[in-house]
């Protein structure tokens, strides 16, 4: 199924593009697909009520605003998003987000499994979804897919790697990060020819100590390629972001027919020798866990605005965009704050928010402490009348509570003096009422729940 998203005007956004980046093909010729994902398994319970790239980040955004964004930031005004598991709570952030502030000429499609000729269609893997769909794309006027993952957080401007693409004439190319040991053992790694950007072998997630000797890069091949280089990071893992001349994609997604590109069809396409690796030397990161999550949204509190330690969101050459919430500025009263993050309509009265993030509406109550927590807000301060007709709690945190070291999801209500410490440090808890879990240390609370006065944990 295929749903448009029209767009209007949204100048400020793409009337100028960076001059930097001088760019060797017509934008318009180049499409990019946006990668849902799976269930979402290692992200839950975060992912119960909604897809991941539909989770909220840094109190304000959805995580598939970043790959949306950057590709708008970059010229490129083609985009399909493939959905698939809630695929509902997507498509309403589209909606809310791009229909009514988009931008000129572009139009965003959403493509979600449907019912072809009495069989119902699912998709199995990265290259599955996209090879379920080649009759749509089969109709864009494009040299070039630019293939992006929904979950994923960088600071990117994609004309470099299309520019490089075209001066090698490479097929494929994957962007690729100079990693040490320890992150090398977590990626798929890239192997190429001495002083050349060819990829001449690959391998995911090796453990072997013969195998990652084998998959070290010089350093001459990194300078020619731009990187300098710096102690320990000699090994060049991929990002998961791969563009394709148009036939040579449609040719591999009909030659090999398996599931991945990353387990399955990077290694088939290597074979012919016209993939190249695109070195990315700034912030990534894959959001596939609690703790990725967790670290990448409080990176946003530092004092220090460095692009490769984190998402930079005061660069307006790489706005990322979200929804208008047309709320007011936070109100914050008598209380110690440092490095926190406060979004729209937040309303504090806390005694202390120390290196945390309130999302959009957040609520915080007389004496309350927080410290090193993600609060997401809530999407109303009434909340509407449950199903059974009883008038439901405000969402928001009460007086004199705790919360360290947490998440706390959209909508949640805390009554007075709520305790979330952790003190028996757990790194893994399910509470027998689903209304608490602990992952990678770090307490979770659902979307929608309410803990009562005096609930500790």
């Amino acid at each position: 199924m295929l749903v448009n998203f029209p767009s209007e005007k949204f100048p400020s956004l793409v009337e100028t593009l960076p001059e930097a980046h001088p760019v060797h093909i017509s934008l318009d010729r180049v499409a990019v697909v946006i990668l849902g994902g799976g269930e979402g398994t290692r992200l839950a319970p975060l992912t119960k009520a909604r897809c991941k790239p539909a989770i909220s980040f840094g109190g304000r955004y959805s995580l598939i605003d970043i790959p949306i964004s950057h590709s708008l930031s970059s010229g490129l005004s083609k985009i399909f998003v493939i959905g698939q598991y809630m695929a509902y709570t997507l498509q309403k952030h589209l909606f809310q987000t791009y229909l009514y502030h988009g931008i000129s000429q572009i139009q965003i499609q959403l493509l979600v499994p449907e019912e072809r000729n009495g069989e119902k269609i699912w998709y199995k893997g990265t290259a599955d979804a996209v090879r379920k769909n080649l009759n749509y794309f089969s109709e864009v006027s494009a040299d070039y897919f630019l293939i992006l993952s929904g979950d994923q957080l960088y600071n990117i401007n994609f004309q470099d790697m299309i520019n490089q693409a075209i001066d090698v004439d490479a097929g494929m190319m994957i962007a690729a990060q100079p990693v040490d040991e320890k992150d090398a053992t977590r990626m798929g790694l890239l192997k190429l020819q001495h002083g050349s950007s060819q990829i001449v072998d690959f391998y995911e997630k090796p453990n072997e100590r013969e195998i990652l000797d084998r998959f070290k890069t010089d350093e001459y091949t990194l300078n020619r390629l731009g990187f300098e280089g710096s102690a320990g990071k000699n090994y060049l893992g991929s990002m998961g972001i791969y563009l394709f001349k148009r036939q040579v994609l449609f040719d591999l997604l009909h030659e090999d027919p398996r599931e991945d590109f990353g387990k399955h069809l990077i290694r088939t396409e290597m074979e012919k020798e016209d993939v190249h690796a695109y070195l990315y030397d700034g912030y990534w990161e894959d959001i596939g866990t609690i703790e990725s999550y967790y670290d990448a949204n409080l990176a946003l509190t530092r004092k220090e605005i460095n692009p490769k330690n984190g998402l930079h969101c005061y660069d307006e050459s790489l706005r990322i965009m979200t929804k208008s919430y047309n709320l007011p500025g936070a109100k914050i009263s008598k209380c110690q704050v440092d490095r926190a993050v406060f979004c729209e309509g937040t309303v504090i009265e806390a005694k202390e928010v120390t290196h945390s993030i309130i999302g959009v509406r957040g609520v915080l109550g007389e004496g309350t402490i927080v410290r090193d927590s993600i609060l997401l807000g809530s999407e109303y301060y009434e909340r509407p009348p449950l199903v059974t007709g009883e008038e439901p709690l405000k969402p928001g945190i009460g007086k004199h509570c705790h919360i360290e070291r947490a998440i706390l999801d959209e909508n949640v209500t805390l009554g007075n003096h709520v305790k979330l410490v952790n003190a028996k440090g757990h790194t893994h808890y399910d509470a027998p009422d689903g209304k608490l879990f602990v992952r990678d240390g770090i307490v979770i609370i659902p979307r929608g729940t309410h803990l009562p006065d005096h609930y500790t944990f």
